[in-house]
């Protein structure tokens, strides 16, 4: 099934806040917060991994509130040209 924006955007929040409680649970349990310990020895590809994708929760914000008032720009001509490039194969 495919979400919509706002659902997959919530889906990313609840997964960030979970992941996020996990590693609090887990440092408090343990003493020590093994999770930045082992990913800062890590390559920065494996530290990256550790810490998620970045969420920009002040941008969101911001795009929520624009979509709310109205005032988000949509270009359906830019939108129609991606959904039609995205479905042809590409001429060559």
């Amino acid at each position: 099934m495919i979400k919509s924006v706002g659902q997959s955007i919530s889906a990313a929040i609840e997964a960030t806040r979970l992941r996020e409680g996990g590693k609090t649970r887990a440092s408090s349990a343990t003493g020590t917060n093994s999770a930045v310990s082992s990913a800062s020895s890590a390559s920065p590809a494996a530290r990256m991994a550790a810490e998620g994708a970045p969420v920009d929760m002040d941008r969101i914000t911001a795009i929520k509130a624009a979509i709310a008032s109205g005032n988000y720009p949509v270009d359906a001509n830019a939108i129609a040209e991606r959904m039609v490039a995205l479905d042809l194969p590409a001429a060559g």
